[in-house]
């Protein structure tokens, strides 16, 4: 048996969002009916490098196949600065569950990018209006292009509003873009009116306070205690769905009014999964505005891995290795 080696590149080539958004919404299933295990993700806390290191392990069963793994990942904010590295890091082990055998060490932070988009699309497919056509996006950083790319799969997306203080970061999406979509900067509120919005920010105070009257709303960017991007009177008015309660209520969207007490349990609509198998409504005709907060799952990471290695195999990508000179 070998191992994988898989870099970015190769994480790219062998994922493919159609298929991706399938696998998705597979582990979304599979962790609602209890057929998978996620422990809580851990922390290691380094003030002295303004970092920390996060460990996301799971497994899932899907049915037709099954798959384990985990993920080691990071946010160092001077990396930039310091070292001429990005924020984020990540490494991802796709182990065989049968035998515990590393199949392949892939690239977390593309993975990661992929499948952020991908549980986006999957919310958006069930949450947005079945004729959305537009996509505004607040945030032009990297996540913002999988989110373009992956909702653009499951809706017919021709017109896109990307909203970001940097202004190079707009110009730079909007040229990677322009040939496939009517593409332009704008400011938060013209791309809140859009009939889908993804927000991709790292903020602690909300910068979204309103949005069209049938929007759906990925909420992506809180992933940590403090950060929240919509105001509390929007999510009070709308239909939330959550990915999983407790990372949710700890470190996701409704974090913060949520621990102030503005937000309870009364008011979060369910979870994917819930909507995902049928137990709970998808939109409806009486539903307003959407919102999808997403923290990002360890079994998304799994699932994406599974999707990756399966084609790279097909494909002979990767660097293959002995990893135990068995």
């Amino acid at each position: 048996m070998h191992t994988l080696l898989l870099d970015s590149d190769d994480v790219d080539h062998n994922t493919q969002f159609a298929e991706l958004i399938v696998a998705i919404e597979e582990a979304f299933a599979a962790y609602e009916r209890g057929h998978a295990q996620m422990p809580a993700k851990s922390y290691i806390d380094l003030p002295q490098y303004n970092g920390d290191f996060r460990s996301m392990p799971a497994y899932l069963d899907a049915g037709d196949w099954d798959a384990a793994g985990i993920k080691w990942v990071n946010v160092h904010t001077d990396n930039n600065a310091e070292y001429d590295l990005p924020t984020v890091l990540g490494t991802m082990i796709y182990s065989d569950p049968r035998n515990a055998y590393p199949l392949a060490l892939m690239d977390g932070r593309e993975l990661t990018m992929k499948r952020t988009g991908a549980a986006a699309a999957v919310a958006t497919d069930h949450l947005a209006l079945p004729d959305a056509s537009s996509l505004g996006i607040v945030g032009a950083g990297v996540q913002a292009y999988t989110q373009l790319e992956a909702i653009s799969t499951v809706r017919d997306i021709d017109t896109v509003v990307i909203s970001d203080l940097d202004d190079e970061r707009v110009q730079r999406f909007v040229d990677t873009f322009a040939d496939r979509f009517d593409v332009r900067g704008g400011s938060v509120a013209e791309a809140a009116e859009c009939d889908v919005l993804s927000t991709v920010t790292p903020v602690e105070s909300p910068i979204v306070s309103e949005a069209g009257a049938h929007t759906h709303i990925n909420a992506m960017g809180a992933d940590a205690a403090g950060k929240h991007e919509l105001a509390d009177d929007l999510l009070l008015d709308a239909k939330i769905v959550i990915d999983d309660h407790e990372q949710c209520t700890h470190s996701g969207e409704v974090n913060v009014p949520y621990s102030a007490g503005v937000l309870t349990d009364d008011d979060i609509y369910g979870e994917i999964g819930e909507i995902v198998v049928g137990e709970k409504e998808g939109r409806t005709d009486a539903d307003g505005v959407t919102v999808f907060d997403s923290t990002g799952l360890a079994i998304q990471d799994v699932a994406a891995a599974h999707v990756v290695y399966e084609h790279a195999t097909e494909n002979d990508n990767g660097t293959q290795f002995d990893f135990f000179n068995l």
